[in-house]
């Protein structure tokens, strides 16, 4: 119950800084105007008798501490005083310049000099005051939390007595007995008073009516909450219905626990009950709670239904399992804060206390270890699916974690067992609760999830995607204190980590902390948010009514980006209150880390500057760089996407195209000419074939006129007689499609014409052909393809293959 009162604590606390925007020192009253330093004497002074004589309690140690945290609060605040005024007098004096080094200084200047020095001491004075009086204060503070941490510590590796020493058995079981037969007799003596029994019988109705509420509330609450929301689940998986039925079942933590407080104030209205009862009671409706909270988070974790398995792959027995650990989990802490603040109440012996405590602590030991091994089965059966399945990050983490959790518990029960009960307590009950704790987070995510999927109306593959992963980033991220908690960490200790981080760190003359964190990337967001909107008015508005062509356009529009983030930066950074030119240490160091790691990357950026600046390609120019051609897809700060004509992507770095040779072929307009070759057989009419290749060129639509189309007899080649079309197109891009299709035209002509295209013939000459077809002398070798004969010079052998030429002999 300790631990659940301490996260309770730090919850509200947690909400108080993010509602307050402070720190716990910053809400006491008058620490901020005002600061009485002789009543700050007198605490100081109290403060160190204490600390010298290490005999005042952890309680009393605490409070001094919170009281001396407030003060330090007060003076951290009040070294910023007169802060105004101060750089105003700095100022001042600066501007009277530097005090003459040799010669004598106006007499004018040097009295407004003096009484400027002593303005300027007048109001630093406060300030230094409370820097001082701030150190001390902090000093206290750490002496303070060195001698709990050093009594903590001594508690945890102290040697007590063991609960399996049976001598004390008995006198615990005594102790037991005695104070339910204290309760008892604590009834009995109030219900001897007559005036005792009249005050009962007249609030009879009430106790009735309370009675039956509450008998109503603990015994079917749970079952219609439980109930409803199955049927609202059973239907399908729809976002809605899982909200809503996950809203009703919070009915089975809230009603019975509303039944127990009914029965808790029947009771009470009686007015039977003494201290002992009153203790008791006091502690019935929260751990009622913590059982209640205990069995609806096992049954959300471990569904009853197999169609609902998002948190672990287990089967129906083992989920059974562990709804029934979950559920006597909560039983065991529930009663085991009820036994433990009893026995605090009474002044039990410590050896009495621990064979009370110690069947509890048994018991939840076993309880997280069989949940521990559970998560060691939803890894096995996420493996055992198939043999080749890799177990995926979060699953090898559930199996650490349940190998945790078994450790943890045996190692807490064995310690607890040998006589070192107080780290056997620090060691079990903190992992019952951190088990509890991430069992939470999950279903919080699952709800951020549901919530998702309702919001964005993405179906349901919104509730794998990024907005759910990072929520439940950030609720891990928000229990990090409440585990700290649970294992030990004092409250005092995360508000002094809260109001050192609220405080950041110091960067030249400037400290970083949240607030200017906040500050920055709210100014940059709103200047990035303006910039794409000036943008998007320039691409789709302005721009297009203009004369400038669509590379100028995209020009403009990626300068004005460029300028408008570094505006929005710069803005941000003075908005935010960084002093720029504590940023000139940190940007020589990385000026020197340019120069030599990060030179490549300057080099692209600003080649791409030179891209837009100077514009020798453009989006949808067609270029032809490092071997690569295709269409200029973008151009960005430090590469240009090309995509081939492959339909492949293609990234230049922007200096390659700077500093490389780059053709571009659509550079200024779209006109440019392709080559056709074209050959013919020997002994066809040269005139002719020029004539007709003319013809075709001149007759294809995307043929510029001026100049005209040429045709070229550039030669005689091995197998035919080599022409060439020359012609310019209007569009170079379809230059592709015009070639094929005056190939068509080409092969259509010459067919009609009579005129031959030639093929490329050899004339093979073999050595020893009898070693090919396993013949000898002058027997012909014969197959499908060619006609082999044999000559009397083996060095003539003469594969006829229809044309022969000495000259393409192959040896």
């Amino acid at each position: 119950m300790r631990f659940l009162t301490q996260a309770i604590q730090l919850f509200v606390f947690a909400i108080f800084l993010g509602l307050a925007g402070l720190s716990p020192v910053q809400a006491q009253d008058g620490a901020e105007h005002g600061l009485d330093y002789t009543l700050w004497d007198t605490t100081t002074k109290r403060a160190e008798d204490a600390i010298a004589a290490g005999r005042a309690s952890d309680v009393a140690l605490e409070n001094l501490r919170a009281q001396i945290a407030a003060w330090r609060d007060g003076f951290d605040t009040a070294q910023g005083e007169n802060a105004a005024q101060i750089e105003s007098l700095r100022a001042q004096i600066a501007a009277l310049g530097p005090v003459p080094e040799e010669g004598l200084e106006a007499e004018e200047i040097a009295v407004r000099r003096q009484e400027l020095n002593t303005e300027l001491s007048d109001a630093r004075a406060p300030a230094q005051k409370a820097e001082a009086a701030w150190t001390q204060a902090d000093a206290l503070i750490s002496q303070i939390d060195q001698i709990i941490r050093e009594r903590s510590t001594d508690q945890i590796l102290s040697l007590g007595p063991t609960p399996l020493n049976p001598t004390n058995w008995g006198p615990a079981l005594g102790a037991l007995i005695d104070s339910g037969r204290q309760i008892v007799d604590e009834f009995r003596t109030a219900w001897a008073s007559p005036s005792q029994q009249a005050e009962t019988k007249n609030n009879g109705l009430a106790i009735a009516v309370l009675t039956l509420i509450g008998f109503v509330l603990l015994l079917r609450g749970r079952r219609w909450s439980e109930r409803l929301s199955l049927w609202l689940q059973s239907h399908n998986q729809i976002a809605w219905r899982w909200l809503l039925g996950f809203l009703v079942s919070l009915g089975q933590v809230v009603l019975p626990t509303l039944g127990l407080i009914a029965l808790t104030f029947a009771i009470y209205a009686t007015g039977l009950v003494g201290l002992d009862g009153d203790v008791v009671l006091q502690l019935i409706p929260g751990a009622g709670f913590v059982f209640f909270a205990a069995s609806w988070v096992g049954v959300r974790v471990f569904p009853r239904k197999s169609s609902d398995l998002r948190y672990f792959n287990l089967s129906a027995q083992q989920r059974v399992e562990g709804r029934f650990y979950a559920s006597s989990l909560g039983a065991l802490l529930a009663l085991n804060g009820i036994v433990s603040e009893l026995s605090v109440f009474r002044h039990l012996p410590a050896e009495t206390h621990v064979v009370l405590v110690f069947p509890f602590l048994v018991l939840v030991a076993l309880m997280v270890a069989r949940i521990g091994q559970l998560l060691a089965a939803h890894y096995r059966n996420e493996t055992n699916l198939a043999e080749d399945v890799v177990p995926n990050y979060r699953c090898r983490m559930l199996r650490m974690l349940g190998r945790a959790a078994i450790f943890v518990a045996l190692s807490g029960a064995v310690l607890a067992a040998i006589g070192y009960f107080s780290a056997g307590q620090r060691l079990v009950f903190p992992a019952a609760g951190t088990l509890g704790l991430l069992a939470f987070v999950l279903i919080l995510q699952r709800l951020f999830s549901e919530i998702w999927v309702l919001v964005s109306r993405q179906g349901d593959d919104a509730r794998d995607s990024l907005v759910p992963v990072l929520a439940g980033f950030f609720l891990v991220l928000g229990a990090l204190p409440l585990l700290a908690l649970l294992w030990g960490m004092r409250a005092a200790t995360l508000s002094e980590y809260w109001a050192k981080f609220l405080q950041g760190v110091p960067l030249g003359e400037t400290r970083i902390s949240p607030t200017v964190f906040i500050t920055f990337a709210a100014l940059f967001a709103i200047g990035y948010t303006v910039t794409k909107l000036i943008q998007g008015t320039l691409r789709n508005t302005i721009l297009p009514k203009t004369n400038i062509d669509p590379g100028g356009q995209n020009a403009i529009v990626s300068g004005t980006g460029y300028v408008g983030i570094f505006l929005a930066a710069l803005i941000a950074i003075t908005g935010a209150g960084i002093d720029l030119s504590a940023l000139a240490i940190v940007a020589g160091a990385l000026s020197v880390g340019i120069g030599f790691g990060l030179q490549n990357i300057v080099s692209n950026f600003v080649s791409g500057i030179i891209l837009l600046i100077e514009r020798p390609i453009a989006e949808g120019d067609w270029i032809e760089v490092s071997g690569q051609s295709g269409t200029v897809k973008s151009i960005s700060v430090r590469s240009t996407r090309i995509q081939t004509f492959d339909r492949a992507d293609v990234i230049v770095p922007n200096a390659d195209l700077i500093s490389g040779v780059v053709m571009n072929m659509t550079k200024g307009n779209l006109t440019g000419r392709i080559i056709v070759p074209v050959g013919v057989a020997y002994g066809s009419d040269t005139r002719r074939i020029e004539g007709i290749l003319r013809e075709i060129a001149e007759a294809h639509p995307l043929v510029v006129m001026n100049p005209p189309p040429g045709v070229i007899f550039k030669g005689f080649g091995a197998d035919s007689m080599d022409f060439e079309i020359r012609a310019i197109l209007r569009d170079i891009n379809f230059g592709l499609g015009v070639r094929s299709e005056m190939n068509h035209q080409i092969a259509e002509r010459f067919a009609a014409e009579g005129i031959e295209i030639p093929f490329a013939q050899r004339d093979i000459w073999l050595r020893n052909p009898e070693a090919l077809g396993g013949t000898t002398g002058t027997e012909p070798v014969v197959n499908s393809s060619l006609s082999v004969t044999a000559a009397d010079d083996p060095d003539r052998d003469l594969i006829d293959t229809g044309e022969g030429s000495p000259d393409a002999d192959a040896r």
